[in-house]
């Protein structure tokens, strides 16, 4: 017989039940409902049974139909209370177990149900109750410890020690306690991690930032969500959020239904553990931006330590804490951006309810059933969590969501001093930027003096001519040239009073007369390659100046004649 393909909807008053039997005898067929059992058979199909989450009753009001086309019953039962709301609708598994009272379990698995039951109605506390250490005697100590969902597992590894290298990270996990293993994966991350990597994602994180922008399906869903959140839930089933495709639906069905045994402390790091594998599958598809490529598996066991270390967490900042290092150690992007944007989108994922979750672990699911290695871990972890997940009530994990909201994380928790590397780098660009500025500016300013000495030269030698022409106007104010060689005698006689020149540069002090040049350099200002010397003429210029001012009028403007009529 075949189990046929199959999906439930509901309104206020009835179930709806779609079933799809392509190929199949219509005129043939049984249905069978009561209370919460429904049977459906039409040859070579058979619904063996589904365990409703609500009851059914027959009266009247049924109806069934067969599409020839697309080859599917739909079947409307209506509820035994009107406008009662039927919980887990999608999860097909669950659904296709039978009734717990009909199964032939053992009396222990009977009373650690009723147990487990019980443990659903109390408060849920997500910090693990500490205990001290006492040391045991090695004959008391486990000879094989144990790992996987809920610490069931042991001995795995001894079978596949050929595989065991390219799945997890720790070596011989069968013989290595639990902080054993937190204490080789710290060391492990402190060593792999690299400055130069970080900052360079840091400063140049153009890459990173687009990615950020992506926009995976659960934002979509939770914005819906929100937008609906005053009303009932009986109004607005989670198909309205997430829907699931034909390929998710087959894998649920050929799940095995289980019962999981847990105790308080299991129960803890089952949930704990699923916090960190939805942060790395997170990440995953954010930076694919939600496609998947052949180092997708490896992403996601390599930044969850739960599957790569096989770590059992106390507490959900160690969980955040763990990943946000791995982050910043392992994958190409490597920037703290990437590891708050995981944690809100794991927020929104629980805060979607177990319908969200359900489709995450089918696909993580899915990326490891598609590489070799990586399917051990379907084994150990996902295939159980996908379970599981169906039989979790939905108010744990809306407690689970909001403690895991109220939980921060600052790059100082990571340990590997991000903030004064940050820093560190910061001033030495800035440095290096005010060294570059600096270098930039005494490029400019040479050539810049250069053409300032040029125009002092052409400034000179325009007031040399002005001079002249104005020496020429007293010279031609002059009467007598008898006059003039007598000036010029005093002149000669007066030793000791400064000897000016039409330019403004003093001459010796001790000469008795002029000694003219026809080359320009003994009357212009001297070469502009040597700046210095262009300051010191500059500044003795200026003392002739004040010289000159203090000497009486008409014994400057007869050296200035003087010259004049010389040349």
């Amino acid at each position: 017989m075949i189990t046929p393909a199959f999906e439930l909807t509901q309104d206020p008053d009835f179930l709806t039940i779609i079933i799809k039997v392509p190929y199949a005898r219509a005129s043939e067929f049984d249905v069978y409902f009561e209370g919460e059992d429904f049977k459906f058979y039409a040859k070579p199909y058979f619904l063996r049974q589904l365990t409703l989450p609500g009851r059914i009753v027959e009266d009247g009001r049924e109806k069934a139909s067969y599409n020839t086309d697309k080859g599917t019953f739909t079947i409307r039962l209506p509820k035994e209370i009107p406008g009662q709301y039927f919980e887990g609708l999608d999860m097909l598994t669950s659904l296709l177990a039978p009734k717990k009272s009909r199964s032939a379990k053992p009396l222990v698995e009977e009373i650690a149900a009723s147990a487990e039951l019980s443990e659903e109605e109390e408060e849920f506390d997500w910090e693990i109750e500490q205990t001290p250490y006492k040391e045991s005697a090695e004959s008391t100590l486990p000879l094989q410890y144990r790992y996987g969902f809920g610490n069931l597992r042991s001995g795995v590894f001894q079978r596949l020690q050929d595989e065991l290298s390219d799945v997890i990270d720790i070596k011989d996990p069968d013989q290595t306690p639990v902080d054993e293993r937190r204490r080789k994966r710290l060391a492990a991350e402190t060593a792999k991690f690299e400055p130069d990597h970080y900052l360079a994602d840091f400063f140049e994180d153009e890459a990173i930032q687009h990615v950020l922008k992506y926009k995976p399906w659960w934002v979509d869903a939770h914005k819906k969500m929100t937008a609906l959140q005053g009303e009932s839930l009986q109004e607005h089933d989670t198909h309205t959020f997430v829907v699931f495709s034909e390929e998710e639906r087959e894998q649920l069905r050929k799940f095995t239904n289980k019962s999981y045994l847990l105790d308080k402390r299991s129960r803890h790091h089952v949930y704990l553990g699923l916090i960190d594998i939805l942060l790395a599958y997170c990440y995953e598809i954010c930076v694919n931006e939600g496609d998947k490529n052949v180092e997708s598996s490896w992403n996601v066991r390599k930044l969850s330590a739960t599957l790569c270390w096989l770590e059992s967490f106390s507490s959900i900042h160690d969980v955040l804490v763990s990943f946000g290092r791995r982050v910043l150690c392992y994958p190409l992007h490597r920037h703290f951006g990437l590891v708050t944007r995981a944690f809100n989108d794991t927020v929104m994922i629980l805060q979607l309810g177990k319908a969200a979750v359900l489709k995450c672990l089918l696909d993580i699911h899915k990326i490891f059933m598609e590489n070799d290695p990586a399917y051990i871990l379907n084994d150990l972890f996902v295939t159980d969590y996908c379970i599981w997940i169906q039989k979790t009530k939905s108010k744990k994990l809306a407690a689970l969501s909001e403690s895991l909201r109220k939980t921060t994380l600052a790059k100082s928790h990571i340990g590997f001093e991000l903030e004064e590397l940050e820093a560190a780098a910061v001033l030495v660009q800035e440095e290096e930027s005010t060294l570059k500025a600096a270098g930039t500016v005494s490029k400019q300013q040479l050539p810049s003096s250069e053409s300032e000495t040029s125009d002092s030269e052409e400034s000179s030698s325009t007031s040399s001519e002005t001079e002249g022409s104005d020496s020429d106007e007293r010279e031609s104010s002059t009467s007598e040239d008898g006059k003039i060689n007598s000036l010029q005698g005093t002149l000669q006689e007066e030793k000791t009073a400064p000897l000016i020149d039409c330019n403004g540069l003093r001459q010796g002090t001790n000469t008795s007369s002029f000694e003219v040049s026809d080359e320009k350099s003994a009357v212009s200002l001297p070469s502009t390659s040597v700046p210095g010397k262009l300051v010191e003429e500059l500044e003795k210029q200026m003392h002739t100046a004040i010289r000159l001012s203090e000497q009486p009028e008409g014994l400057a403007t007869a050296s200035c004649i003087l010259q004049e009529q010389e040349e």
